[in-house]
Parts: structure tokens; C-alpha cells; sequence
């Protein structure tokens, strides 16, 4: 797909945007009351953003994470990784198929997050780690607040990912991936809003922007 083209549908979907911006916050003011998970979540924010700004960044760890994301969404796109190579000062994969979703996921698709859940929920099957559960929440905050971080780190330089895709085009998926990860994240630890009724609030959200933008125009 040609960058002009992938403009004109990024140009399109702002008014997506803008109705997932506002269905997040909503989510988050109707998810206020759970103390509990709020406060343990944004401690391990806290603790990783000290972290950060003491310590040395680990872009090992990082890179092999966001290279491994791409194979991740590779496979699940039915694609095979034929050669994958990470190191501090960078790294890359190639890959047998290759998508606008592939090149872009290491910039909305926490994988650390992932990984964490997945250790969660095996522990707690095996041997009962419901007692752990604001351990839980806290590193779901530290590895949340790793992924966004050193995204924003490293996009400081140019990265051949969003100039291939286009700027506008990349900005509105990586806004959108991070903002459904979110919705679903928060819908999911929060336990306040049903994820579905996230969603579908994002679907009223986009047209209550559509018709203000019909208006306007009119």
C-alpha cells in the first residue's frame, strides 16, 4: 500500500481516535474507586520511572523484546522468522510476511506486560498465587511503565519502522493499539467496566465525533 493511500486513511480515522480518547478516560473515571489495584499498579509506575532515571537504561533487555515482538506477531499472522539478531545498540528480524500491524506492534503491544500475565495466571492454576495478587498489579505497573518509556526513548531517533509506514499513518495506529491495550487492560485488572461496554463506548464516542465534525462542516 502506498504511503499517499495510507495517509488518507490515517486522515480518516482521526475521528476513531479522538472517540477512543475519550472512551479511555471515561473507563479510567468509572475505574476510580479500585483503590486497591490503582494504588499497587501506580507504584510499580513509580518504582520503574525511578528506575529509569537513575539507573542505566537496559536496551538489551528492551530490544530483544521488541524485536521478539515483531516474530510474536509475525507467527500469529502466519508467517515464519527466518533470522532474528538484538543487541544494546539494536537489532531486527527478517521475516517471511510483513504487515503495517507487524512493523508497528513493538510501539503499542507491551509484550513484558504479556509475559507477566502469563506467569500470573500459570502460577496461580499451579500453586494458588491469589495471596500475590498486588505483587501482580505491581509489576504490571513497572513492565507498563518500561514499555512506554523506552518506546519514547528510542523513538527520539529515526526508526526505518514509521518512516516506512508514514508518520501520520504510524502515529494513529500506535495511538490506537496503546489506547485498546489500555481499555482492555484496565477493563480486565479494574473490574468496573465490562470490556465489551469499553469497546462499544468507543464505537458512541467516534459518533458522537462524526456528527460534531457533520455539523461543523455543514
Amino acid at each position: 500500500m502506498p504511503k499517499w493511500l495510507k495517509t488518507i486513511i490515517a486522515v480518516l480515522m482521526l475521528p476513531l481516535c479522538f472517540g477512543t480518547t475519550k472512551a479511555l478516560f471515561g473507563v479510567i473515571r468509572a475505574s476510580g474507586d479500585a483503590d486497591t489495584v490503582w494504588v499497587a499498579t501506580m507504584s510499580g509506575v513509580a518504582c520503574w520511572i525511578v528506575v529509569y532515571l537513575l539507573l542505566p537504561k537496559p536496551m538489551l533487555i528492551y530490544v530483544v523484546g521488541h524485536e521478539l515482538t515483531h516474530a510474536v506477531w509475525t507467527w500469529a499472522f502466519g508467517g515464519k522468522v527466518k533470522r532474528f539478531k538484538a543487541s544494546a545498540s539494536g537489532g531486527h528480524v527478517v521475516v517471511s510476511k510483513n504487515n503495517s500491524l507487524i512493523a508497528l506492534a513493538p510501539y503499542f503491544f507491551p509484550l513484558y506486560v504479556v509475559l507477566v500475565i502469563l506467569c500470573f495466571v500459570i502460577g496461580d492454576w499451579l500453586w494458588g498465587w491469589t495471596r500475590y495478587r498486588v505483587w501482580f498489579h505491581l509489576l504490571i505497573g513497572a513492565s507498563y511503565a518500561f514499555h512506554v518509556t523506552l518506546t519514547l526513548h528510542v523513538l527520539k531517533n529515526r526508526q526505518s519502522d514509521i518512516t516506512r509506514q508514514g508518520y501520520l499513518f504510524s502515529a494513529v495506529i500506535i495511538w490506537l493499539g496503546n489506547a485498546a491495550v489500555l481499555l482492555t487492560g484496565i477493563s480486565l485488572l479494574m473490574n468496573r467496566v465490562d470490556m465489551l461496554a469499553a469497546f462499544g463506548l468507543v464505537l458512541r464516542a467516534t459518533g458522537d465525533v462524526i456528527q460534531q465534525l457533520g455539523r461543523f462542516l455543514s
